[in-house]
This record gives C-alpha cells, sequence and structure tokens, in this order.
C-alpha cells in the first residue's frame, strides 16, 4: 500500500473527500514528524510507538578500498509495534 492507496483507504472509511483524506494523512505525517524532530515519541496505544534512537559515531571500511572511514553520529527513527498491532497480524 503507498500514500495514494492510503488516501483512498481513509477517503472510503471516514465518507471524506479524497482531498479532505489527503490533508488528514499529510497532518498525521507532519505532526508525526515534527514530535520525533523535537526528540519526543509517538504513543499510539494499541497500535505503536515511534521513538528516536540515538546512534554513536563509529568507524567503517570502505569494501572496495579497505579505506577506514568515519560515520558520523546521527539520529535515527524507529517504529515498535503495539500489543493490538502484532495480534491483529498473528
Amino acid at each position: 500500500m503507498n500514500k495514494n492507496d492510503l488516501v483512498s483507504a481513509v477517503a472510503d472509511t471516514t465518507s471524506l473527500s479524497k482531498a479532505d483524506a489527503t490533508k488528514a494523512v499529510d497532518a498525521v505525517f507532519d505532526v508525526i514528524t515534527a514530535a520525533m524532530k523535537k526528540g519526543d515519541e509517538v504513543r499510539l496505544v494499541g497500535f505503536g510507538s515511534f521513538v528516536v534512537a540515538n546512534r554513536a559515531a563509529s568507524e567503517g571500511r570502505n569494501p572496495r578500498t579497505g579505506e577506514v572511514i568515519k560515520i558520523p553520529a546521527s539520529r535515527q527513527p524507529k517504529f515498535r509495534a503495539g500489543k493490538g498491532l502484532k495480534d491483529a497480524l498473528n
């Protein structure tokens, strides 16, 4: 399922127009992104949690040359599935 499929499903489920469903889906993504940029966790009970993980700086190797390269520290988005989502899949 891609974003257009998601918008269509939301529009069909909620009886919204596709334009309104697109605004709603975009708003949800924007709010989750903004919260994670601030370092906040977004917890959706029964679905899962979006969290920010800090990755420490490390050294890696270029597989072609074997040259050592420095990998800078970064923040990575992570998703942890909740019990409701896990139960729905099994």
